[in-house]
């Protein structure tokens, strides 16, 4: 009963909002919205779809529990020190300005390194950031953080790049405008063309490897010849060639094709 009562709600979900949770990992995305269900008190998927499309908090909830918004500045910093020291001078000898798309970004601490990345380059770039919860990207777009969120950040930059206020950490305005905010659906949107690196990192591990393949896909067709796909600790493509793609670095992918 509770598998057809998931399913169904599946189905009114797509319809609602355009978002296929069949591309997710069932048991994962069943279990995590189970326990968010049940801690609102609805006894069947169903009862508790019906409400998230009356009340708007509940929906926004469902996206925040569904995409799981968990970030950091310079997270992995080992990774973003081999972009900044390796693949973006490998991506200027061909180019005077940069386009660059970071997908999924959730709240917003990955778009906001790339942006003070290239402030302290000195690279000319434009900032795509996307991601599928548009309560979310307002949060982004506010550029306030905990303390927390900055502990993997140079010292430097959280001094030059950051105020501090009765809210905690907010990014300084030359670096929100360096980054334009947009909802995109990974599974339905188009994507951007021409991107010279696209940062994708820890999301697709929640996708099915039928949506993950298809995700690649349309990742490698948005890059330039060249460009540079960045993704997750956990996400190493380990056939690459498959999406014209070959191996940069650990975690980076250069489209050949």
């Amino acid at each position: 009963m509770i598998e057809d009562d998931y399913t169904e709600f599946t189905l009114m979900i797509k319809k609602k909002t355009g978002i296929d949770l069949n591309q997710y990992k069932e048991a994962q995305m069943k279990r995590r919205l189970l326990s968010l269900r049940q801690k609102r008190g609805f006894k069947t998927f169903i009862d508790y779809g019906n409400e998230m499309g009356k009340e708007k908090a509940l929906f926004n909830e469902f996206l925040d529990r569904m995409t799981i918004n968990v970030s950091e500045f310079y997270r992995n910093p080992e990774r973003w020190d081999i972009l900044k020291e390796k693949i973006l001078p490998q991506l200027l000898k061909e180019k005077s300005e940069l386009n660059i798309w970071s997908a999924a970004c959730s709240t917003g601490e990955e778009p906001y390194t790339l942006a003070m990345m290239m402030k302290e380059a000195k690279i000319k770039a434009k900032i795509l950031a996307s991601d599928i919860d548009e309560g979310i990207l307002e949060q982004a777009a506010k550029g306030v953080y905990p303390d927390r969120s900055l502990k993997s950040l140079p010292d430097l930059w959280k001094k030059k790049y950051f105020i501090e206020n009765e809210l905690g950490y907010e990014c300084t305005t030359l670096v929100k405008h360096a980054v334009a905010f947009h909802r995109h659906n990974l599974l339905k949107d188009p994507y951007p063309k021409h991107v010279d690196l696209i940062v994708c990192r820890n999301v697709l591990i929640y996708f099915t490897e039928e949506a993950k393949s298809r995700i690649y896909k349309e990742l490698s067709d948005s890059l330039s010849i060249g460009g540079i796909l960045f993704v997750g600790s956990t996400e190493q493509i380990f056939n690459p060639s498959q999406y014209n793609l070959e191996s940069a670095d650990t975690f980076f992918y250069r489209k050949i094709e």
